[in-house]
C-alpha cells in the first residue's frame, strides 16, 4: 500500500475535569475513542457529525496542536506526536490550517503582510522582500490584490477575512490543509464563493483538504470521501454520493432527515419526523448510539459494532444498518 498523505491509527484522545468534590477523582471526557482513519493525495476527506462529537478535537490532533492520548497521527509518514519541536515546526510546512472563524483568527494589530508570511517567518530562510512577494502573489490567487497587503483585518467582509486566512495556510504550499468550519461564520451568499475558491485551489496548488463540518451540503460539494463522526467514533464511511443516497447508519440517517427542504412551489416539505430518541438505555451501552437509535436491539448493549464493508468503500458500524434515506 502507498504512503498515505494523512493516517490516524487507533486514536484516542480523552480530558480530565476538574474536580466535582475535593477528593474525588477527576471526572474524564473521551473526545475520541479509537479513530482510524487514511487519506490518499488529491482525495478531500470531510468529517460531519453534531456538536460535541469530536470533529474540532480531530483537527486539532492533526495539526499536532494537541498530542493523543492513545496512537499515532502520521503526515507524510512521520509520527507527529514523536517528533521533536524543530522536526514539528519544520514538518509544518506540508500541513497548515483554516480555522472557523475569520473575524478570531487574524491578528488586528498585524497587516495583511504580517499575516500572511507568518508563516515563512516561523520557518525562516526567506527575506523580507522574498515573503512580501510570495504574499502578494498567494494574495492574487485568493482573489485579493497587492494593494490588500498593507491593510488591517478590519477593512475586510468575513468573506475576504476567510481568504486572507487561506492565502496564509497556503504561502508554504502544503500539501493538506485542515479546514475546520471555514464557511459556517460566512453569508450564505459568501460560502459559494469560498467553497468555490477552495476547490479551485485544490486544482491549481495540488493541495487536500481535511474539512471539518456539520453541513452536508458543504462536505458535499468539496469533498470525495465522508465520514460520519458519533461520540469520538467512526460510525460510517464512504463516498458523497453512497452516504447521503444511501446512508446505512441511523445516525446517518438522522442527519440526513435533519436537512431542511424545500418543495418546488416554496412551501415546506412535510415529513414525519422520525423517532430518533426512543425509550431510555442502559448508559453503558456498547454501542454509543444505542440509547437514541431507533433499531437497538439487545445486541446492541452487549458488543459494540466495529466497522464493516458493506461494499464499494462504503463501512458502516452498526449491527441492523440498511440504507433508506437519500439527501439528494
Amino acid at each position: 500500500m502507498s504512503e498515505a498523505l494523512l493516517h490516524l491509527d487507533q486514536v484516542t484522545r480523552t480530558y480530565a475535569l476538574p474536580r466535582e468534590r475535593l477528593w474525588a477523582p477527576h471526572p474524564v471526557v473521551h473526545a475520541l475513542r479509537g479513530i482510524s482513519l487514511r487519506m490518499a493525495s488529491g482525495k478531500n476527506l470531510g468529517v460531519v457529525g453534531e456538536s460535541g462529537s469530536g470533529k474540532s478535537t480531530l483537527a486539532r490532533l492533526v495539526m499536532a496542536l494537541e498530542p493523543p492520548t492513545s496512537g499515532s497521527v502520521h503526515v507524510l509518514g512521520q509520527a507527529l506526536n514523536q517528533l521533536k519541536p524543530a522536526a514539528l515546526r519544520a514538518a509544518r510546512r506540508d500541513f497548515q490550517m483554516v480555522f472557523q472563524d475569520p473575524y478570531g483568527s487574524l491578528d488586528p494589530r498585524q497587516t495583511v503582510q504580517r499575516i500572511v508570511a507568518e508563516p515563512l517567518a516561523v520557518l525562516g530562510g526567506s527575506s523580507v522582500a522574498d515573503m512580501r512577494s510570495m504574499a502578494a502573489d498567494v494574495l492574487n490567487s485568493v482573489g485579493l490584490r497587492n494593494s490588500d497587503l498593507d491593510k488591517y483585518p478590519h477593512e475586510f467582509s468575513g468573506g475576504q477575512r476567510q481568504r486572507v486566512a487561506i492565502a496564509r495556510a497556503l504561502i508554504t504550499r502544503p500539501k493538506l490543509i485542515v479546514a475546520d468550519e471555514p464557511v459556517s461564520a460566512l453569508d450564505v451568499s459568501v460560502q459559494a464563493q469560498v467553497l468555490n475558491l477552495m476547490q479551485d485551489l485544490s486544482q491549481q496548488f495540488g493541495v487536500t483538504y481535511l474539512l471539518i463540518s456539520h453541513d452536508l451540503a458543504v462536505v458535499d460539494h468539496l469533498c470525495d470521501e465522508v465520514a460520519v463522526i458519533y461520540q469520538g467514533r467512526i460510525v460510517e464511511q464512504g463516498s458523497p454520493l453512497t452516504l447521503f443516497h444511501a446512508a446505512a447508519h441511523p445516525y446517518t440517517q438522522a442527519l440526513l432527515a435533519a436537512v431542511p427542504r424545500v418543495a418546488p412551489n416554496s412551501t415546506p416539505v412535510s415529513r414525519k419526523r422520525s423517532a430518533v430518541i426512543t425509550q431510555h438505555r442502559a448508559p453503558a451501552a456498547a454501542c454509543p448510539y444505542a440509547q437514541r437509535c431507533p433499531l437497538a436491539q439487545p445486541l446492541c448493549d452487549a458488543q459494540r459494532p466495529e466497522l464493516r464493508s458493506v461494499g464499494d468503500g462504503h463501512q458502516v458500524a452498526c449491527h441492523f444498518g440498511a440504507g433508506n434515506v437519500s439527501l439528494r
